[in-house]
């Protein structure tokens, strides 16, 4: 392992085993707090919830992972929603939490629909800036070259940092200064590297397949949870007046960030918590699972 791959491996929270693998959690804030499970997207680790997990952990039990093959999880499989949902099921069975909101960026909204689908502890559903499935995905033109293993490959393990950074800020609004970003752009490049390059074809092919079969949108009219969508208003990849009107139409909450891109958890966290906490402020439908 070179002293980059040790880097971003660098755990920050406990390997809790489940299902026979070692899966990296990080608990921060009082340990009676409400819980919050939070979801990093794809390329991504818990380490990109690192600015909103203080301005949370004062009240709420923040809760983050990395997913399978991502971060110091890692792994080769299980990348899709029945993997992770299974995994993240059993997580919080291991840490025995009851009454729990999970929150998903991007791809990792995926993972939170999943572990809602299966676990009777989750009680509200937070989506970050993902559509409801990928007709209308805005994404760079050799994107689909990311399908091909060789090339996924490649680019995971040898693509400088410099290349990495430049193609991150497409989950940025324009003139977003990347530099002064928590995590880091070093930490972003380090999650970049850390994660399985098997996960592109996950993304790019199977995940678009499955979201026209089963979209995000019919996955919360079955769940019929509270359920909150955040979106900025400057987001390159996703048009954010049509996730609107599917998410409302299925019965969730939206709420707007002007000045924020596809990330609003790096770029105005303290905006995105204020919205958060005054959802979960409000009364929810009582959990067959008791504290």
């Amino acid at each position: 392992m070179t002293s980059t791959e040790t880097k971003s491996r660098a755990r920050i929270g406990d390997l809790i085993t489940v299902q026979g693998r070692r899966v990296h959690v990080r608990q921060d804030g009082p340990a009676d707090g409400k819980p919050v499970l939070l979801l990093h997207g794809f390329e991504g680790s818990l380490h990109w919830w690192d600015a909103v997990t203080p301005l949370l952990s004062d009240t709420y039990r923040v809760i983050r992972v990395d997913l399978l093959g991502f971060g110091c999880t890692g792994g080769e499989a299980g990348f899709g929603q029945d993997g992770q949902g299974s995994m993240l099921a059993a997580v919080l069975d291991e840490l025995g939490v009851a009454k729990v909101a999970v929150c998903g960026h991007s791809w990792g909204a995926d993972a939170a629909l999943a572990v809602a689908a299966r676990s009777p502890r989750i009680t509200e559903i937070i989506i970050l800036d993902q559509a409801p499935d990928l007709s209308y995905l805005h994404v760079p033109a050799g994107a689909p070259l990311l399908a091909l293993g060789p090339v996924a490959r490649f680019i995971q393990r040898f693509a400088p940092e410099p290349i990495v950074r430049q193609a991150l800020r497409e989950g940025f609004a324009p003139g977003f200064e990347l530099s002064g970003a928590v995590p880091s752009p070093h930490q972003m490049f380090l999650d970049h590297r850390a994660m399985s390059w098997r996960a592109y074809r996950e993304v790019t092919t199977v995940r678009r397949q499955a979201l026209a079969a089963d979209p995000l949108d019919r996955q919360l009219r079955r769940l019929a949870l509270p359920t909150l969508v955040i979106h900025g208003r400057l987001d390159g990849m996703y048009d954010w007046a049509t996730t609107r009107d599917r998410y409302t139409a299925a019965g969730a909450r939206f709420e707007l960030i002007d000045n924020a891109g596809h990330s609003p958890n790096v770029e105005t966290p303290q905006r995105f918590t204020e919205i958060l906490r005054d959802f979960l402020a409000a009364p929810t439908a009582p959990n067959p699972i008791q504290d």
